[in-house]
């Protein structure tokens, strides 16, 4: 089976073909203009898609030296994300199944993600613990096989990549505010500033990344002169090394409390926040304490890409293809994919 996999929910226009569980291509359009705005634009990004698509579709298609007509289905990412760019991959896609007279697979963004080590010939063992962190999401999920997945809990407000985001604002760091602090925070004391925790010995899988934010901002305004941060280069990084730490104890303890609650060995650390290297790290180090394996994908399978939409179609397989071409975009993540822990 021969998967084109699309990609289209934020600010990378991508597209991938997988065939027999081997990725031939992977091809990425990065829109790094909002970069200037301090944040992705919406619509700005719509229209970065309309332009892109088709040339990295085509690119993709020439990389892994096949053609359209040799595709077994498409396949494109449903949501959650932004609705204008979603509409983008998603249109592109259905207009190739119907062009080409070939099966139409919509898939759910948090689901790719879950599935992304499996892009590595050594990928965890069903039933697994991943903890999915990224701008706008942060999950605790088991999951037991392709289709059944188990909530365990995600975060009340604002998604550990927001909160990495925020700080790096509040300090005139740009963005993306991730990348940032961690290089800042390879040079910072961890140690030098006792922010908040939220939650970590809350007893759930409940996360709060808002509190943590809150606690940096005082801190911050405290050393402002006249509105103006006052603060050297050092100071600096030991607030991005001090902030990084506190968000990392709290996504490790979680996690490692669920894979001991529920007896899960293999641990998958998935979204873009899996890239910081603090928290891989860190995951590893006390996952292989208590006995764990981790499983972090490579950084180009960390951010949003169409090699993870076109292999969970591929294990997913034609029965996941939609009898017609109604797959509505949605913004926000659904109830449907998962049942929750209780």
């Amino acid at each position: 089976m021969t998967i084109l996999g699309i990609e289209s929910s934020c600010d990378e226009t991508s597209a991938a073909v997988v065939r027999d569980g081997a990725l031939l291509s992977n091809v990425i359009s990065s829109q790094f203009f909002h970069t200037a705005y301090g944040g992705v634009v919406p619509e700005l990004a719509s229209r970065a898609h309309l332009k892109a698509v088709i040339p990295v579709i085509e690119e993709s298609l020439r990389e892994a030296g096949l053609a359209i007509e040799d595709m077994t289905a498409v396949a494109a990412t449903q949501g959650p994300g932004l609705i204008g760019s979603l509409l983008v991959g998603l249109n592109a896609a259905k207009g190739i199944a119907l062009s080409c007279r070939i099966p139409f697979i919509p898939i759910h963004h948090i689901e790719a993600h879950l599935f992304s080590p499996f892009l590595h010939e050594h990928h965890p063992v069903f039933p697994y613990l991943a903890l999915v962190v990224s701008g706008g999401h942060t999950l605790l999920v088991i999951v037991e096989d392709v289709g059944r997945y188990r909530l365990l809990g995600s975060t009340i407000d604002d998604a550990a990549g927001e909160a990495f985001d925020k700080v790096a604002k509040m300090m005139g760091l740009g963005f993306p505010g991730g990348p940032a602090i961690d290089r800042r925070a390879a040079r910072g004391n961890p140690n030098a500033i006792a922010f908040a925790r939220p939650l970590i010995d809350s007893g759930d899988y409940r996360f709060s990344f808002s509190g943590l934010k809150t606690s940096v901002l005082y801190y911050l305004r405290d050393r402002a002169v006249d509105g103006v941060l006052s603060m050297n280069d050092a100071e600096i990084d030991d607030v991005c090394a001090a902030f990084q730490q506190a968000a990392v104890d709290v996504l490790t303890a979680k996690a490692l409390r669920a894979a001991e609650e529920f007896s899960l060995r293999d641990i998958a650390l998935a979204g873009g926040v899996s890239a910081n290297s603090g928290l891989k790290e860190t995951l590893r180090v006390r996952a292989t304490d208590i006995g764990r394996d981790v499983f972090i994908p490579d950084i180009v399978f960390s951010t949003d890409n169409a090699a993870m939409v076109a292999r969970l179609a591929e294990l997913k397989g034609l029965d996941s293809a939609v009898p017609s071409l109604h797959a509505p975009a949605f913004a926000r993540i659904t109830d449907t994919l998962f049942h929750a822990h209780s």
